[in-house]
């Protein structure tokens, strides 16, 4: 009966729409970027029988309804957004229901530019300024962030937001940030360092005279990091031995108050890892200052030589320092694998983003023995390489590494701002690139 249309047409409500997140970024070119999923429903009605489409955008040009893709067909549907354009678009997202009864949500988009090896390039989203990163196996990556004190655990495969996030400043018994920039893991621990420098204004800030350690369980998406230990003097210490060799390194004068850490003379340490066949001593690799601290100067490394005893208190001891041609460029990573052979990040001293050479060194870890340039990295596009994730068989053709930057400093958008002063933490992102190291 048509009298039973309108009764029947009158049990379904308002179909709902709500989305695990308002705010998304892409890149364009992009390969894997994040996605969001939408969740709808409506009363007296199956997930099934609704529909969700992009209705609008406010700036065609970065991406238009046609760009947004939609799959899924229960109560959960797979938003996923490809770029068309850098910049800003708000796009709405509408359900209909059974009854043609709609709701609509928006969605804060935001692409960044075209990289080169855009389809090798994958974007943690959640923080723009890395500084350090860990393989835990699994296809996993813990990273740091020189501008916090949360580290994050990536998969290295995707676009997206961290899998899970833990922040040791309780345990430090800090309350800004540690300005963390290397690390490097032996066994089940991971030991990270500060910058040991003063802040860009020259100031002494104690949480950056900190070194710490992690404990590791499990792998992979299932990888628990739990509290070790910290030792804050390793300034103070490798200060004092420099001063005690008749100052070669000038340590004591690069760290002075008002001295500004990234400068040729300066004092900033980037990088962390084990010598070869060690577990106690670990060279400290040196941004700043150059060795002698003129332009074409050699990168530094200095090992701590006991540092499995450091982060329980003991002083920290130093061997015998390495220094390195990297053609004029200093140390912003170091990173080896089980067979000793090393990768190293070189980059300039200064504060340039990407303005400066990057290149990227093999070396076997032996002092006195030269490092071997495999490749000029990129520096067109935005952010500065600053690690290598884990570093594959450099004797195998075609072996690929991982890559990570900073962007914090980064327009990525094209609107002025800062990645790093972005509002939210969905459209912050560091840029993770694969390249082949071999032939």
């Amino acid at each position: 009966m048509t009298m039973g249309t309108p009764a029947q047409s009158a049990s379904y409500g308002t179909p709902t729409i709500s989305l695990s997140a308002e705010y998304l970024s892409g890149a364009v070119g992009a390969s894997g970027d994040p996605t969001v999923t939408a969740t709808v429903a409506q009363s007296g009605a199956e997930a099934s029988a609704l529909t969700v489409s992009a209705t609008a955008s406010t700036k065609s040009s970065v991406a238009g309804t046609g760009d947004v893709a939609v799959t899924g067909t229960g109560p959960t549907r797979r938003i996923a957004v490809s770029a068309r354009g850098q910049g800003y678009t708000d796009l709405t997202l509408k359900v209909t229901g059974v009854n043609g009864a709609t709701a609509t949500r928006t969605l804060h988009y935001a692409a960044s530019a075209a990289v080169q090896q855009g389809q090798d390039s994958r974007y943690f989203t959640g923080s723009s300024d890395a500084s350090a990163a860990v393989d835990v196996g699994g296809g996993h990556v813990v990273v740091a962030d020189d501008e916090s004190n949360v580290l994050r655990l990536y998969d290295r495969s995707a676009s997206g937001a961290p899998v899970k996030t833990w922040d040791f400043s309780s345990q430090l018994g800090v309350t800004k940030e540690v300005d963390i920039e290397g690390a490097a893991r032996v066994g089940d621990t991971i030991y990270w360092t500060a910058s040991l420098g003063n802040n860009k204004d020259g100031e002494y800030k104690a949480a950056r005279n900190t070194l710490f350690t992690t404990k590791v369980s499990g792998s992979g998406a299932a990888t628990v990091l739990t509290y070790g230990g910290a030792y804050k003097k390793l300034r103070d210490d490798l200060i004092a031995w420099d001063v005690a060799a008749g100052g070669r390194y000038g340590f004591e004068k690069g760290s002075a108050d008002g001295q500004v850490p990234k400068q040729i003379d300066g004092f900033n340490v980037e990088g962390l890892e084990f010598a070869p066949g060690s577990t106690t001593t670990a060279y400290l690799g040196f941004r700043a200052p150059l060795a002698p601290a003129v332009p074409g100067g050699r990168a530094l490394l200095v090992p701590i030589t006991n540092i499995d005893k450091v982060v329980t208190g003991a002083k920290a001891t130093f061997g015998t320092p390495v220094e390195l041609d990297l053609g004029g460029l200093s140390i912003r990573d170091i990173r080896k694998n089980a067979a000793d052979q090393y990768l190293i990040v070189a980059g300039s001293w200064a504060a340039d983003d990407n303005s400066d050479p990057y290149a990227l060194y093999a070396w076997d870890g032996i002092a006195g023995h030269a490092p071997v340039k495999r490749m000029d990295l990129p520096t067109a596009d935005p952010g500065g390489w600053e690690a290598v994730v884990d570093v594959p068989d450099l004797t195998a053709p075609g072996a690929r590494a991982q890559l990570l930057t900073d962007s914090g400093s980064a327009d990525l958008y094209g609107d002025g701002t800062a990645a790093k002063d972005l509002t939210h933490a969905e459209w912050k992102k560091a840029r993770a690139t694969w390249f082949t190291v071999t032939g």
